[in-house]
């Protein structure tokens, strides 16, 4: 029997949170997983501690003030070096590549995943603004090249292994089910006074900074439903969220004759990494195994929408269409950016993103380029939305 043959991985955001826990995927799994390229946005040191330890063909390193050092460092190690955005967007297109794991933060993430899907790459994809910001373009683009998506969030990659085997069986509905954050069942009241500490403590997963405080203000749900909405060719109304403070059930497939099926486990991002990247097979893990005694009770609630308006604002922004998503999440990283350095409240960044959709021309079938058109404009329409408040 011949030997299956190793999977050659690029990972978008090897730095970060998800892209560490993929390689500690890989290092347990040598056998079935190559490194063959690296990035990272600023920290340089750990990307070259990445680079030393699984000597991939390529890393890039997007702040250029890093360039040169991490150039001379890899020098005699045959790893070739590049810098910047666009040799992010480069690399993904090497020939011996056959997965790109997408882990960047927000709208960075889409073009060097449309390079990837230009160039025949598979898609593991952890950077779900990709298909929020343009959904249409790149599952579009997807669907052209033959290539496949797997998601990479616990919530869709649990939906996804529910349907696997049933795809000649309609979905009736999709529950994505959410933790409620570090502020579930807090007042509007008790939102005014959170602090940037308190927001970046969430109970259940560790992620950075960004994703976290979605996660606080109900955002990253939002996200996730417009993701969804792609990933598996749903309408809105077809979508539902659920609190369930355990993240146990991490999301639910309902099939047209009424079945529901749930994929459950310990909250740990390594397992949608492994089954992103090994799919269609399942690799053998030393991953804690969730015991059922442990949690007597799994709870459920609704999502206060009036409170989290961050929530109800995604699915307004799907239920319009078009560059609304794209809105959407332009003025919400800025929101979050703003807060994170203390310019704005916990609940203004909602403000900051019913703003600009309030006050931006969507357009109803946009191009790539009215795409990154209108990430710059509203981003630029954020700031100014946000100093006018600052300044009061």
């Amino acid at each position: 029997m011949q030997d299956k043959k190793a999977k050659h991985i690029a990972i978008l955001g090897s730095t970060g949170s998800i892209g560490t826990q993929a390689l500690e995927v890989i290092e347990a799994h040598p056998e079935d997983f190559i490194v063959e390229v690296l990035t990272a946005n600023r920290n340089a040191d750990l990307l070259a501690e990445q680079a030393l330890k699984f000597s991939p063909n390529a890393v890039v390193i997007n702040d250029k003030s890093k360039y040169e050092w991490l150039k001379n460092l890899l020098f005699d190690k045959g790893i070739k070096v590049y810098c910047g955005a666009e040799a992010i967007a480069d690399v993904v297109q090497m020939e011996e590549i056959d997965i790109v794991l997408t882990a960047l933060v927000g709208f960075s993430g889409l073009q060097p995943t449309l390079k990837a899907i230009d160039a025949g790459k598979h898609i593991a994809l952890a950077n779900k603004e990709t298909l929020v910001v343009a959904g249409e373009v790149v599952t579009a683009a997807a669907q052209k090249k033959g290539v496949n998506i797997y998601p990479v969030d616990s919530e869709h990659s649990a939906i996804f292994q529910c349907i696997v085997g049933e795809f000649h069986n309609r979905l009736e509905r999709v529950i994505l089910t959410a933790s409620g954050g570090p502020f579930r069942g807090k007042s509007r009241e008790d939102l005014m006074q959170v602090t940037r500490a308190q927001a970046l403590n969430h109970p259940n997963w560790d992620m950075g900074a960004k994703v976290t405080i979605d996660s606080a203000s109900l955002m990253n749900k939002g996200l996730e439903v417009i993701e969804a909405k792609w990933l598996f060719g749903l309408k809105p109304e077809e979508i539902d969220v659920v609190v369930h403070p355990q993240s146990v059930i991490h999301s639910m497939a309902q099939f047209e004759d009424g079945s529901i099926k749930a994929q459950m486990g310990y909250p740990d991002m390594k397992l949608p990494i492994q089954f992103a990247l090994s799919f269609p097979d399942r690799l053998k893990s030393d991953f804690p195994r969730f015991n059922f005694t442990d949690y007597p009770a799994l709870t459920f609630e609704k999502p206060d929408m009036d409170t989290f308006r961050n929530l109800s604002l995604a699915f307004e922004s799907m239920k319009m269409g078009g560059s609304a998503p794209c809105v959407l999440n332009a003025a919400n990283e800025i929101a979050v950016e703003s807060f994170l350095k203390e310019e704005i409240g916990f609940l203004e960044m909602s403000d900051v993103v019913e703003n600009c959709l309030k006050n931006s021309s969507i357009i109803k079938n946009p191009s790539a380029d009215d795409y990154y058109a209108c990430d710059a404009e509203t981003r630029a329409k954020a700031k100014e939305f946000i100093k006018t408040k600052v300044a009061r």
